[in-house]
Formats: C-alpha cells, sequence, structure tokens
C-alpha cells in the first residue's frame, strides 16, 4: 500500500498490556501514558482503570493535550478480580456488573469514545443459560452508558477453551450475540483481535467476514499455542515472531486485508487498529512495542 497508513486508521497501544504494572490501576500510569502520547506514530490510546482520582484527572488531561483518542479497556476490571459478567450466581453477576458500569463512569471523565469488556468462563451444560446472564449484563451497559452520553460498547472475542476460556467465543455466537444486543441497542458492536483468531481454531476469514456488520474495534498481535509447555503460551500476546508464535507481518497483512476488503476503514472516520503486545520476562518495554511498530509497517507495506 503506497498511501499512508494513518490515512485509513488511527494506530493505538493498549496501554495496560504494553505496560502491564498499571494494569490493576496502580503503578507508574502517568510517566507510561507519557511514552506513547510523545510518540507521534500512535494516534490513539487505550487505558483501563485507575484508581487514584487526581491521577485519573491527570491521565484525562495528558491524552487531550497529546491529541491522542482514547478508550477505556474493561478487561483487566473482570479479570484481574475472576469476576464473570455472565456468572449463573446473580450476586456475583451484579458484582461485575457494578464494576464495569464504574468502568464506564471512568471512561466518560478521561473522554473516551469507546468501552470494552469481555465474557466470561462457563459450563458447557449450562452455556444458554450463561448467554442469557451475558445478554442482560451487556444491554444493561448499553443502557447505562447510553444514558450518559455516547460511549460504544464493544465485546472482545476471546478464545473458548485455551487461556480464557470465554463464553463468546467463537465467531457464530459472536455474530448471534451482537444481533441480539443490536436489536436493541445500537450503541454496541464487536472487537477483533488477530491474536484470538488462531486462539479460537479459525482462519482470518472465518473470523472476520460473518461478523463484517459488527466490528468496531481492531485489536493486532500474536500468540503461542502450539504446546502449553512453550513459553507464552495462550493469550500472553507476545511480540511479534516471538519464539512459536502464530503470527507475524505475513497474517497481519492477511488480517489488514480483510478488514479492508469488509470495509472497516470506510465505516467509521479512521478507526482503531491498536497493538496488543506484552513483554515476556524481562524484555524492554519500548523495544517490544518498536517491534511490533516494525512488523505493522512491513505489513502495511505488504497490502
Amino acid at each position: 500500500m503506497n498511501e499512508a497508513m494513518q490515512k485509513y486508521m488511527k494506530v493505538g497501544l493498549i496501554h495496560f498490556m504494553s505496560f502491564p504494572e498499571c494494569m490493576k490501576g496502580e503503578g507508574p500510569i502517568l510517566e507510561t501514558i507519557k511514552k506513547v502520547a510523545v510518540d507521534d506514530y500512535f494516534d490513539a490510546i487505550e487505558v483501563t482503570w485507575i484508581n487514584d482520582a487526581e491521577t485519573r484527572k491527570k491521565a484525562a488531561e495528558m491524552i487531550e493535550l497529546s491529541g491522542m483518542e482514547v478508550r477505556y479497556g474493561g478487561q483487566p476490571r473482570l479479570l484481574t478480580t475472576g469476576q464473570n459478567i455472565n456468572d449463573l450466581d446473580e450476586g456475583n453477576r451484579q458484582t461485575a456488573l457494578a464494576s464495569l458500569k464504574a468502568g464506564i463512569d471512568e471512561a466518560y471523565e478521561i473522554g473516551a469514545t469507546g468501552f470494552a469488556f469481555l465474557s466470561g468462563k462457563y459450563e458447557e451444560a449450562t452455556k444458554e443459560d450463561s448467554y442469557k446472564k451475558l445478554l442482560e449484563s451487556t444491554k444493561e451497559m448499553c443502557l447505562y452508558a447510553k444514558e450518559k452520553g455516547n460511549l460504544r460498547i464493544a465485546l472482545e472475542v476471546f478464545d473458548y477453551d485455551i487461556d480464557k476460556k470465554s463464553l463468546i467465543g467463537p465467531t457464530t455466537l459472536a455474530k448471534r450475540f451482537a444481533e441480539d444486543v443490536l436489536a436493541d441497542y445500537d450503541n454496541f458492536g464487536l472487537m477483533v483481535d488477530l491474536s484470538h483468531i488462531p486462539q479460537m481454531h479459525e482462519t482470518i476469514e472465518e473470523s472476520i467476514y460473518p461478523v463484517k456488520d459488527y466490528i468496531v474495534h481492531a485489536h493486532i498481535g500474536s500468540a503461542v499455542i502450539a504446546d502449553p509447555a512453550m513459553d507464552a503460551y495462550g493469550d500472553q500476546h507476545p511480540r511479534f515472531n516471538f519464539p512459536n508464535s502464530v503470527n507475524s507481518a505475513k497474517e497481519l497483512t492477511e488480517y489488514l486485508r480483510a478488514l479492508m476488503d469488509i470495509g472497516y476503514f470506510e465505516k467509521f472516520d479512521r478507526p482503531f487498529v491498536s497493538f496488543e503486545v506484552k513483554p515476556f520476562g524481562d524484555e524492554d518495554r519500548e523495544i517490544v512495542i518498536a517491534n511490533g511498530k516494525r512488523v505493522l509497517n512491513e505489513a502495511w507495506a505488504n497490502l
């Protein structure tokens, strides 16, 4: 592709993944957000909960000053606490829902334009019951967000039997779910992630084309899935070209081409395509990010 990628998309970074020390809402949040804010490769950033109100205010000011668009990842609110938004125990479901609603409040505080979350674990025997609970929770979140402004709610599609073992899950079920939510709320969509596609035992085409009308957000990354004994096995988002990993510039090119084919880049004004890359062990965070930028540059040039 000869045209600049910035003409088509906002390149983003998932801050709490590249700087995992901030994933629980504490740590060097402002210092690490600044590292992203001063890098003009990025037009967007995705942050998660920030426990301290003053730090949250300063982060919002820094992001606004940078000119980046910001979205809020609610996934850590569930993953670091073990909460499940489709828990069959109503008290537990309400606890998870309250946390995500608090995240929606924070998202509005920092000026975010989108809010993402994931479905929880499930048992095959009660899968349909879990689906109904997820649908109930999601509609409550959509209503809550709509009452406060124009924040879009996005469900990220995860693996169902490798690591997160989320209800959604296979693309066929994601399609059904999106249709069920959108029947009542127009502020909803799906988030797809290149690193999750092989974990769902699907091809890029199988994961993208069936839900083309519902995709509102895209992540890029890699995964190791061949053997549980391997480093970074599962949904760990190692850097591109990590030993035994499945995604490189070739797969990223195919993914971007699929997004282009379905009109993702025309559907929105420069939609998000965000890196989800996590340092493994003592790898340098900034070098891992630089690795991702080089791979994206190569993939884009090969379109």
